[in-house]
């Protein structure tokens, strides 16, 4: 890693960096930063779909030893963890930040200390859980923190549901896009996560993420230093389509792509008012996603052990 320079870190020294924060600071006054396309002015304390104002909220940041391997190593993830979303799982197992908003205001030098926090702590990378609604806080500290010495990975870690302008905006920022995508299906999308449009717009952004970052890159010791991460949480009884996105991810973005195969569903939040729902995935189901993803010629699959039901 001797040799690696994050993507930020150029932007920051011909000036590029300084004009994103300034275009993100805009779309804040009419915000559009995601596919809800809220118009609200956020930037004078209007809220939207992800209910969060001018500042950002975070519930928690510290060394995440749970996240993929090659995300933790040995020292962990450096993960801030943002208040808000601009999803509505009605299954989340982390509610009480998503949908209730727990957490602390942090201004921009209060955001930059995390980052930097967490470098001085041995971490990888600076794992952002949860960006989409709050690109422009998160660029201004990340400005104020390069500027201090902050030289470690950006990880994008989103719910997928991301618009290709925000994107753009990120396009050099962002060394590791790790999206979810979670259904393949538009009626159970609106179903589960009270969100129009899902696959189509999930689709067209990780094939963005992908276009600007491409596969995932490893150093030596098996960290990763830039590219794409997948996320696919696997419902019961096929509810999430799993087999149509790992053919998606195959054939129309990479069959090299770093793919983990989440079986840690469990029913939590508003899940016990969906019958469907309210049980954890079987060993049977999870194997038959491995399968389907090596029949895919996808084999970069970061395994975790199942817990039967």
């Amino acid at each position: 890693m001797a040799d690696f320079k994050p993507a930020y870190l150029f932007l920051l020294e011909i000036g590029e960096l300084q004009q994103r924060v300034e275009k993100a600071n805009l779309i804040l006054k009419n915000c559009t930063l995601c596919p809800w396309q809220c118009a609200v002015n956020r930037a004078a304390g209007e809220i939207g779909q992800c209910r969060i104002g001018a500042q950002a909220r975070v519930y928690s940041f510290m060394a995440h030893h749970g996240e993929e391997n090659p995300l933790r190593g040995k020292k962990g993830s450096g993960t801030i963890f943002f208040s808000g979303c601009n999803l509505h799982c009605q299954y989340c197992q982390n509610s009480d930040i998503s949908q209730d908003n727990y957490g602390m205001l942090v201004d921009v030098e209060k955001l930059a200390w995390m980052m930097l926090s967490l470098q001085a702590q041995g971490c990888h990378n600076i794992n952002l859980v949860s960006p989409t609604h709050v690109v422009p806080q998160i660029l201004a500290g990340l400005q104020v923190a390069a500027r201090q010495g902050l030289h470690l990975p950006l990880v994008y870690n989103t719910g997928g549901y991301d618009a290709l302008e925000t994107l753009h905006l990120l396009d050099g920022i962002v060394d590791i896009y790790m999206p979810d995508m979670k259904y393949a299906n538009e009626t159970i999308a609106r179903k589960y996560s009270k969100i129009p449009n899902y696959p189509s717009i999930n689709h067209a952004a990780v094939k963005e993420m992908h276009r600007q970052v491409g596969d995932l890159v490893l150093d030596e010791n098996g960290i990763a230093l830039r590219g794409l991460l997948v996320r696919h949480l696997i419902l019961p009884d096929g509810l999430a389509g799993t087999q149509k996105i790992i053919q998606l991810i195959a054939e129309e973005i990479s069959s090299n792509t770093y793919l983990n195969l989440m079986d840690k569903y469990q029913p939590e939040y508003n899940a016990n008012d969906y019958p469907e729902l309210i049980r954890r995935i079987t060993r049977e189901e999870y194997h038959q996603a491995v399968t389907w993803a090596q029949s895919a010629g996808i084999y970069r699959l970061d395994g975790q052990p199942v817990v039967e039901v």
